[in-house]
């Protein structure tokens, strides 16, 4: 008994395979009569780990598998943040997968696979741990894309996503293969206290560094080792493209963390530039190309490629507040995302895909309502004010301005103003463009609700950012300070 309670940190963790074992039995032998029997157990799994995180929670730093495994404030909070993306992204998609054949125990299975995955890179504190929960989460979204067989889009996105991301995956490898090498461990903490001694070899530390943000750069997504980004949110089913959008961003930005900030932090003069070059990049190559964009799908898929650069320059900053801003800017991303991967879902129904711009002409007459949430999303995501969008930006750049990045601020607020014309042109469409389909929307009542909570809390959040805001701060320095 006592060595199960030693594995307390690990609960969630434990709890969710052994439900995804249990989902994977049920649709063996009831999903044929009934469908929804792996919805239900998917969504209790979700609220089961939502539930064990936040009551086995203790102040301080848990280690545990040979400090292979961390449990900290911030790794509860951003669990937290991940389940309630998952649950909300399988509510959305209900309907969707239902009509296309593809509410399985499959997608279910793997969204949750996918989801250990990254609760694994959250929480890990040693580079085999973060190889291990980054490969558990690639190969279920590998797979996920490529679930729907008979679409040549899908079969070629699935195939470039796993070209590229085992291309990436070696980089990391590679990286973290170097770092070894010059460090003699591969425990993060470690790593950070034997550079801060002193290495003999440092260009094969800086060289793996360099692998390092590589590989970190292609799973934000950043420019330039962005290609794989537009191509994979296009082909994929939407409901995938929402998970790939979502929860793995609040990974990525846990995995930057774990590696840069705690285990690489002596480096920072090296790789604080790195990241520079990345965000302004991203930023502008994002802002830039999605203008030229038709397809709704493809045009998030830009807009998250500059959104990453806003993130980038929050970890940049190498400060407490830039830390937190970056935490901050991360959840808020991704709960706009979810805002606006689910508005396409919503629109769409059997046979009929509502994911380019032309498919919003006249949104306000045929839906009043939905168009409202639409336009708080897009004034959120352009970083209108009082959406939750503008503070969360504004909390990045002051955090720039502070560590005397003025440049990176200025050229950042410029791209913005740019990037503001792809997000606004969709509310000229749904206000002012008469629309080309009159066929009724038809939305289910939780999807409804959902869609209303979802855009409605961009702009209660943006009015009152202040408690949120405070608890990405304070576990962020939390876990800095006790590691």
């Amino acid at each position: 008994m006592d060595y199960l309670y030693t594995l307390q940190p690990a609960y969630p963790e434990i709890f969710l395979l052994i439900m995804i074992c249990g989902l994977m039995l049920a649709d063996l032998f009831f999903a044929r009569q009934n469908r929804m029997i792996t919805y239900i157990i998917a969504q209790t799994a979700l609220l089961g780990c939502f539930l064990i995180t936040a009551l086995t929670h203790h102040p301080g730093v848990e280690h545990l598998f040979h400090g292979m495994f961390v449990d900290d404030l911030m790794s509860d909070v951003l669990k937290l943040f991940s389940y309630m993306a998952v649950s909300m992204m399988l509510a959305y998609s209900r309907n969707y997968l239902l009509t296309r054949g593809l509410f399985t125990g499959e997608f279910m299975a793997l969204a949750l696979f996918a989801l250990l995955g990254l609760m694994v890179m959250i929480s890990a504190s040693h580079f085999l741990t973060l190889y291990l929960g980054l490969e558990l989460l690639s190969l279920s979204l590998y797979a996920m894309v490529a679930l729907q067989r008979d679409s040549a889009t899908a079969t070629e996105a699935a195939m470039k996503y796993f070209i590229l991301g085992a291309m990436a995956s070696g980089l990391l490898l590679y990286g973290m293969s170097m770092l070894y090498g010059a460090t003699g461990t591969l425990e993060v903490n470690a790593v950070a206290d034997a550079i801060s001694q002193g290495v003999k070899n440092k260009e094969l530390l800086v060289f793996g560094l360099v692998f390092v943000v590589a590989g970190l750069a292609f799973k934000l997504g950043a420019v330039p080792f962005h290609m794989w980004v537009p191509d994979v949110y296009h082909g994929a089913p939407t409901a995938v493209t929402m998970l790939i959008g979502t929860a793995p961003k609040l990974a990525a930005f846990a995995f930057l963390m774990r590696i840069l900030v705690e285990g690489l932090q002596p480096l920072m003069i090296h790789w604080s530039g790195m990241l520079e070059i990345l965000a302004v990049l991203s930023m502008l190559v994002g802002n830039i190309t999605a203008i030229a964009q038709t397809n709704l799908k493809r045009m998030l898929a830009y807009s998250t490629i500059a959104h990453m650069g806003f993130l980038l320059i929050g970890v940049l900053s190498g400060s407490i507040e830039g830390y937190g801003s970056a935490m901050f800017y991360a959840v808020i991303y991704v709960l706009m995302s979810l805002g606006g991967f689910g508005m396409i879902m919503l629109l769409s129904r059997e046979g009929f895909e509502a994911d380019n711009l032309n498919d919003f002409k006249g949104l306000n007459q045929r839906s009043p309502w939905l168009a409202f949430i639409m336009l708080l999303l897009m004034f959120s995501m352009a970083g209108v004010p009082p959406t939750v969008g503008f503070y969360a930006k504004f909390s990045v750049l002051n955090a720039a301005v502070s560590a005397g990045h003025i440049y990176l601020v200025v050229l950042a607020v410029l791209l913005s103003l740019i990037g503001a014309f792809y997000y606004l042109r969709i509310v000229k469409l749904m206000y002012f463009d008469a629309p080309e389909s009159h066929v009724p929307i038809s939305v289910q009542p939780d999807s409804s609700i959902l869609m209303s909570f979802n855009g409605l809390a961009v702009l209660a959040l943006g009015m009152f950012p202040g408690n949120l805001m405070s608890m990405c701060a304070v576990s962020v320095q939390q876990s800095l300070l006790l590691h």
